[in-house]
């Protein structure tokens, strides 16, 4: 038990799960004693050496991330498993690890996967179902839902992190209740802090960027008119707040990074809040049976075709592609599409082959016997990984501009890329691949170089730097500050 801490007390949330090591990493007993040696009167060059020395010692003892997000596994997509690999080479290096998420119904409340422990917490507005635009999947709100705000205070409590890490609208929540003295690196890996849809298109076209009078007429479309007014005052309202309540912020893109700076920092970035730009990158594709396997791949067209990978909705392009496909003329491949369901997803002719519920181990084994990739997203896509993880095994992927492919592909040299909504463009690229062998190939191996930089091994490293520096600074602003 931490020194200092009556017995009992334990929120059910966390419960017996604690690790026995917390007094070796007590973060706030290791602030406490900076505090305490600093009233003694140490001045001068001593002070400096012992504000240098106790910042060390907190960075080197307090290793306790609290990694928060709307959305993880068994919840599918890109930025939900970015999450997972996080949690999973966090805890590798050596930092204990607690990951909090919103109730889904059907979820295990309290569980532990992988060695992550996993705890799902439910806010007020999941017991209201008017309330909840999807009634499949529970989002947290765009603001501090109370029942949530209390539940995640009671876990920081038990807790008491040495760093607080935040994805999605739940951060609205955690920065309600995050102590002061915990820095919070926030990560962009959606547009929801900056745009009412989280996905920053309007009309079926790349947004030029929030503002009050166009998302109250873009919001409403898709969330009907009171939720549509509260989405859109709730994250245009408190972009200041959230400004001055992070510590760092970290996006998934350059093009990401880019759009929080124009409409979320605004210029206003200050010194206190770090900024870095760090992909997502590709889990390891697991081990299944040979024979598990091949019940995937006899689901595959025998021939070489043409793949995508991705959730089957319109944002996604999935509209755009079988427009410009059904354009080829002549004896053009098979298409297939691999991904999930959605509201929206449109009519798919037959033809073309439909599959669901892939794991990621056979989804690569169908990268790896396609003719080429497409991932024509009508969104500006955060990062896209299904890109890289296309690339990763020599195949040729179109991509889309604006948006984060063009952080993965060079168009000409690592893939090609077409304006996003574009179907005649679009056809174009897609005849190119299938007739230029040469074309393929040369992109193929080219892109298989660059997805490289998608890895655990380059990317994990920055995030541990990330987290490092982020306390050490959070830290030094206090000593500093005392």
């Amino acid at each position: 038990m931490c020194e200092g801490r009556k017995p009992g007390g334990r929120t059910p949330e966390v419960g017996a799960q604690r690790t026995a090591g917390c007094a070796q990493s007590d973060f706030c007993y290791s602030y406490a004693v900076v505090r305490l040696r600093l009233r003694r009167g140490v001045r001068g060059r001593s002070s400096r050496r012992a504000m240098q020395s106790e910042r060390d010692s907190i960075v080197g003892r307090a290793r306790r991330v609290l990694i928060v997000s709307d959305s993880y596994p068994p919840l599918t997509g890109g930025a939900t498993l970015a999450t997972e690999q996080l949690a999973i080479g966090m805890l590798e290096v050596g930092w204990e690890v607690l990951v909090v998420t919103s109730w889904q119904r059907g979820a295990s409340e309290r569980e532990i996967v992988n060695g992550i422990r996993i705890v799902r917490l439910r806010g007020l507005v999941s017991r209201v179902g008017a309330l909840s635009a999807d009634a499949h999947r529970y989002t947290p709100p765009p603001f501090a839902d109370p029942e949530l705000a209390w539940r995640l205070h009671r876990v920081i409590r038990e807790f008491r992190p040495t760093l607080i890490h935040s994805y999605g609208w739940i951060t609205y929540s955690v920065l309600a209740v995050a102590p002061r003295r915990v820095p919070v690196a926030v990560s962009a890996r959606d547009y929801g802090y900056i745009c009412p849809k989280r996905t920053l298109v309007r009309s079926g076209k790349p947004c030029s960027g929030p503002s009050l009078r166009k998302c109250l007429v873009c919001a409403p479309e898709l969330y009907g008119a009171p939720k549509g007014f509260v989405a859109t005052v709730s994250v245009l309202g408190q972009r200041r707040w959230l400004r001055s309540r992070m510590s760092a912020l970290h996006s998934c893109s350059g093009y990401m990074s880019e759009k929080m700076d124009e409409f979320l920092l605004s210029g206003k970035r200050g010194k206190s809040i770090k900024r870095t730009v760090i992909p997502d990158f590709r889990p390891e594709p697991g081990v299944v049976s040979e024979d598990t396997l091949a019940s995937f791949v006899e689901q595959l067209p025998s021939k070489p075709f043409i793949l995508f990978v991705g959730a089957l909705r319109l944002i996604k392009g999935v509209e755009i592609l079988l427009e410009a496909y059904a354009g080829i003329a002549g004896d053009r491949p098979p298409l297939v599409l691999i991904g999930s369901r959605a509201p929206d997803t449109p009519k798919i002719g037959t033809g073309i082959t439909v599959l669901h519920d892939w794991p990621f181990v056979a989804v690569l084994e169908a990268w790896r016997r396609c003719l080429f990739g497409v991932s024509p997203s009508v969104l500006p896509e955060p990062l896209g990984n299904v890109v890289h993880e296309g690339m990763s095994q020599g195949k040729a992927v179109i991509g889309t501009v604006p948006g984060g492919h063009g952080s993965m592909i060079t168009d000409g040299v690592t893939g090609l890329l077409v304006p996003s909504g574009d179907v005649v463009q679009l056809r174009h690229a897609m005849v190119r691949l299938i007739s230029d062998e040469e074309l393929r190939e040369r992109l193929g191996s080219k892109g298989k170089e660059r997805a490289k930089d998608f890895t655990r091994e380059v990317c994990l490293p920055r995030f541990r730097r990330l987290y490092e520096e982020t306390v050490d600074g959070s830290a030094s602003r206090r000593l500093e500050g005392d």
